[in-house]
């Protein structure tokens, strides 16, 4: 039997052709890809944005109000983080048609594997006292969950989204008073061994980036990476719909808490709370939960607080994102190619970014630690790309989720079509 040759994350896969009149499936290649630099760069963008809003304070201690960057970047850039982690899901269990049989099989174990190394590394870094949050143990549960969705197309992934928005946030409400709740800032793997079931409800509903409601934006990726990502049509209508569904869900939410009374609904329900506190709240989100006195906390879209509106909020940021950029790489992909080089191996640098952190050295000059990580991550990425191709840490994915794919399809065939070459042109590797 043939095997088909993962895909690098961030690649569109060839489509299945016939041989046309005689019926016969062409024979089995090895199939060119094309990488999207407007993926790359819109996943780069997320990056800088993560950085930005660790790096920099999250206030202005003049006028005591939320930092520019704060208000720019923070839940939007990591929320985008996840989003496109869904599109690369996509492209790495088929495109647009997604695979079958063992091939599928085998995509789900490689996507299991890549969940333990992501969230293996995120363990690992949670033995140093980190000064910030680190997703990367919550990418790892977030991976595994999506195992059982390969399969679904586009209007499935997308119902599938909006349910994980809706019921989620609730859930999660519910959880606070019944689970633990965030005891560990960062788990390490020793936590995980001693107090799984502490970890687990972190990593799935009490942490910062709880992964059940964050469903929510692995789903709607993965939904859009089912379509074709070339057509300008897709693109036009991802940056102008996920604009529109942003624009309009902010738009609910204010009116709900402003006009129809749900900010004195939060106010009656939470007695305790003075009013700056409620405003606190509703520009910085919980601590990292929300108060679960009442539940017309659920109306508000402050970072992190896990919403329903945060949630479809910034699944429209994302999709507009991630179209802007797609349209932008047919009129200047050589612009976007530094953004996209870093883009391409947010795995090392994220984690090159978290040990910089680490010894908080950065609060001497937030500005120019902020200005300096992004400058350097841009030319190693271009300087890494250029000579090793993968960066560090996505050859290590690659490789692992490669051997466990080649594991399973070597256990014998599936009957599934072979595929023909393809002769879109191939860009440079990536995650």
């Amino acid at each position: 039997m043939s095997e088909e040759r993962a895909l690098p994350a961030g690649t569109v896969p060839a489509p299945r052709v016939g041989t046309g009149g005689t019926g016969a499936d062409v024979a089995a290649a090895p199939r060119p890809t094309r990488r999207l630099i407007g993926v790359d760069a819109a996943r780069g963008l997320a990056l800088f944005g993560m950085v930005t809003v660790h790096t920099l304070p999250s206030w202005n201690e003049q006028s005591g109000e939320a930092h520019w960057s704060w208000t720019l970047f923070a839940g939007h850039s990591a929320a985008l983080f996840a989003t496109l982690a869904g599109v690369s899901l996509a492209f790495a269990s088929g495109g647009r048609t997604p695979r079958t049989g063992r091939r599928m099989t085998a995509a789900r174990w490689a996507l299991a594997g890549r969940a333990g190394v992501i969230a293996l590394v995120g363990f690992l870094l949670g033995f140093l006292e980190l000064p910030v949050s680190n997703i990367l143990i919550y990418y790892g549960m977030l991976f595994l969950l999506a195992v059982p969705f390969l399969r679904l197309g586009t209007r499935s992934l997308l119902l599938c989204s909006a349910l994980f928005a809706l019921a989620a946030p609730f859930l999660m409400q519910w959880s606070v008073d019944v689970l633990p709740g965030l005891e560990y800032a960062n788990p390490s793997l020793l936590d995980l061994v001693l107090d799984p079931g502490t970890v687990l409800s972190q990593l799935l509903l009490t942490g910062v980036y709880p992964a059940l409601p964050w469903m929510a934006f692995l789903l709607a990726g993965l939904a859009v990476g089912r379509t074709d990502l070339t057509s300008r049509r897709v693109q036009t209508l991802l940056a102008a719909v996920g604009a529109a569904v942003a624009l309009l869900v902010w738009g609910a939410s204010v009116l709900a808490l402003r006009v129809l009374g749900g900010y004195e609904a939060i106010a009656d329900g939470t007695p305790w709370m003075e009013a700056s506190e409620i405003e606190e709240v509703m520009v910085f989100g919980g601590d990292p939960t929300l108060p679960t006195d009442t539940l017309w906390w659920l109306l508000i879209t402050a970072p992190h607080s896990n919403t329903p509106f945060f949630l479809a909020l910034n699944v429209g940021l994302a999709l507009s994102v991630l179209g802007v950029c797609l349209l932008l790489e047919r009129v200047a992909g050589r612009v976007l190619a530094p953004v996209a080089a870093a883009g391409a191996m947010t795995f090392t640098l994220y984690t090159a970014h978290l040990l910089l952190l680490w010894p908080e050295y950065y609060d001497l000059a937030p500005v120019a630690w902020t200005v300096a990580q992004i400058v350097a991550f841009t030319v190693f990425a271009l300087l890494w790309r250029r000579a090793q191709g993968q960066g560090p840490l996505e050859k290590v994915v690659t490789r692992s989720t490669r051997a466990i794919s080649h594991r399973v399809l070597a256990r014998g065939g599936d009957g599934a079509r072979p595929q023909a070459p393809r002769t879109a042109p191939r860009a440079p590797d990536g995650p």
